[in-house]
């Protein structure tokens, strides 16, 4: 059920990203300390997006290629059609979800927390926002941005066979993304909570590198030392900056009075540079420090997060309700078997979903392979 016939390093990575995300979203979770988000200036949405990126210029490009851009980029659609259901579904869900434990436990404060009290005093036109993607609750507003820059690149395929002009573009789009605010529209002035403008250059990027072009060799850039020292340093800088941020913030104030302005300046709506930058030097590292056939890849647990990362979809959703589970599990009691209890559980429905999800498209592209040609009796005196 899992495919090894692709990169391990981008299913194990993207794996770990879903589980980072599951983890992240429940308050009280004490694994959350040991994610990225508290260590790096990059966390788990810049590794989902750029490896969304690398995943869709690996797979379409060779539908364009061999079939012509009009069919890929309708194929390209057709996910972005199957995004969109799993949205609304996703949306509906964890509403119902929300909504009856806030009613049942006397907590409307979980409405205004997660930004679903418009749905509790205008529902009609909470719903049609939502479906025309205006409005975004707390925790589904990945899916919105993934559908998004997934159809801008249905648009923008073709440039892939020009990857450094389809980068100068993206490049210039988030430029101005930043530099003059530009955003989608939403329903009550405010902005994307992630900019769709500004991170479609994360998305791009993994496409340039994921792309295979047919005769010619995948954008790649090459190891040095330099080039892998500049990377350990600015990982060095960007952990120092992340635990000032989100640990020291008072110190910071008080010490460092001309570095406070910049370090509050670090928005994850817009991509800020350095959570760019941040998200290039783990993907430089990683690409060059971890060999494609290194054998820990082909273990037991590096194993079930390629599983992870090769369903990522239903994962994602998984993970999203099974967050809000385990939150309420532990404002019930947050000691350690409860924690142990709420990660271990969790985990395990993740790769349960993860199995039986592989199985199930296992079994359809089974149904679709056709059947092997009958072999013709022999003929002629068999004596």
């Amino acid at each position: 059920m899992i495919r090894q016939d692709r990169d391990l390093r981008v299913d194990i990575v993207r794996g770990f990203a879903l589980w980072a995300i599951f983890v992240n979203h429940t308050p009280g979770n004490w694994l959350g300390y040991i994610t990225p988000r508290n260590y790096t200036l990059a966390d788990a949405t810049e590794a989902f997006v750029m490896l969304a990126g690398y995943a869709a210029g690996l797979a379409y490009g060779i539908v364009m290629d061999r079939q012509g851009w009009f069919f890929a980029a309708s194929r390209v659609m057709g996910r972005v059609f199957t995004l969109y259901v799993a949205h609304i579904f996703l949306l509906v869900l964890f509403t119902a979800q929300v909504g009856f434990s806030a009613e049942r436990l006397d907590a409307a404060a979980y409405l205004d927390e997660l930004h679903l009290d418009p749905f509790a005093t205008e529902p009609y036109r909470a719903l049609l926002e939502a479906l025309l993607l205006r409005y975004q609750p707390s925790f589904l507003n990945i899916l919105p941005l993934y559908i998004v820059v997934l159809a801008m690149f249905a648009l923008a395929m073709p440039l892939m066979r020009r990857p450094w002009l389809m980068l100068a573009l993206s490049v210039g789009l988030w430029v101005c993304a930043r530099a003059f605010d530009l955003t989608l529209p939403s329903w009550r002035g405010e902005d994307w909570f992630f900019n769709p403008l500004a991170w479609q250059l994360l998305f791009f990027i993994g496409c340039a590198i994921g792309y295979r072009p047919p005769g010619g060799a995948a954008l790649s850039v090459p190891w040095r030392p330099w080039a892998g020292a500049l990377c350990w340093l600015l990982l060095a800088a960007g952990a120092a900056m992340t635990v000032l941020i989100y640990f020291q913030w008072d110190f910071a104030e008080a010490s460092l009075p001309a570095f406070a302005p910049f370090l509050a300046a670090i928005d994850k709506a817009s991509l800020h540079p350095m959570r760019l930058l941040t998200m290039l030097a783990l993907t430089y590292l990683i690409a060059h420090g971890i060999p494609r056939d290194a054998a820990w890849m082909r273990t037991r647990p590096a194993l079930l997060l390629a599983l992870l990362g090769q369903q990522a979809l239903p994962v994602f959703c998984a993970g999203i309700g099974l967050s809000f589970a385990a939150r309420l599990a532990l404002e019930f009691s947050d000691g350690w078997a409860v924690q142990a209890v709420v990660n271990l559980v969790g985990a395990a429905l993740l790769v349960g979903l993860a199995v039986l999800t592989a199985w199930y498209g296992a079994e359809k592209r089974a149904v679709r392979r056709p059947p092997p040609p009958l072999q013709a009796p022999a003929t002629g005196d068999s004596r």
